[in-house]
């Protein structure tokens, strides 16, 4: 099986899920990026992409976010992501894929289909969102293959733009953090045995996005990592271990 454990991120920096011991100097926060629609921002406690959210103001992240409008692979009709897990108290994992018909993600989208039962069996619900339209997601689904239950598409990018992810084409092509894909190519090369370039957005803009992940419990942000560039993805073991400690109600 395919592993993402990056370990780009040392001991000493890695996410804790309560951060409001921290002093103020070590709090910051992240520009929302291209649209500025809403006032939110994710609090940082360290200069790298993974942050860690301490209560309070990060839970009105969800208020923007809740309410954009993406689209069931599986059906194809439109449902708002605060409908996508119990607010009251479920984890939610919602990783957001660049695009559905970048070699990277096909690769990130099998690593979390065979940790699907690691998420299920801690009581958390994996919710994985890309970039294009519904029938760009099937394609992906279908050849991988990837769990349609679990996918979505936003082709209008709105979720991204809401979390201020990362987007340019110094970010998809010239990132000094992209190389870390180069480290996966075994990985990469059997995810994508079965790859077609029509996965990929009509929109060739749509490429330059990048992704991320999330980890949510209820409306309370837990764990948050913006992807530097193309392949730069979470270490999914960081992201098991918060799933892990994060009581499930």
């Amino acid at each position: 099986m395919a592993t993402l454990s990056l370990n780009t991120i040392s001991p000493s920096s890695r996410v804790r899920c309560r951060v409001s011991s921290l002093p103020r100097s070590s709090v910051h926060s992240i520009p929302l990026g291209r649209l500025r629609r809403y006032p939110v921002a994710i609090k940082a406690v360290s200069s790298r992409s993974s942050v860690a959210a301490s209560s309070g103001s990060n839970e009105s992240i969800l208020d923007p976010l809740g309410q954009v409008s993406i689209y069931s692979a599986s059906s194809g009709e439109a449902v708002l992501i605060k409908d996508l897990w119990d607010q009251t108290g479920e984890v939610a994992v919602v990783v957001l894929l660049r695009h559905f018909g970048c070699v990277c993600c096909w690769e990130l989208a099998s690593v979390l289909r065979d940790a699907k039962s690691k998420f299920e069996s801690a009581g958390v619900k994996l919710i994985a969102i890309g970039v294009g339209t519904p029938d760009k997601a099937r394609i992906l689904a279908e050849r991988l293959p990837f769990p349609l239950e679990n996918l979505y598409a936003d082709p209008d990018r709105k979720a991204y733009d809401v979390l201020g992810l990362y987007y340019g084409m110094a970010r998809t092509f010239l990132n000094p953090a992209s190389r870390k894909a180069f480290s996966r190519f075994e990985s990469i090369k059997e995810a994508t045995k079965n790859y077609t370039i029509k996965a990929t957005p009509s929109d060739v803009s749509s490429v330059l996005q990048q992704g991320g992940m999330f980890v949510f419990k209820g409306k309370e942000l837990m764990y948050a990592r913006k992807d530097e560039g193309t392949g730069d993805h979470a270490p999914l073991d960081d992201v098991l271990n918060i799933c892990c400690r994060v009581p499930v109600v």
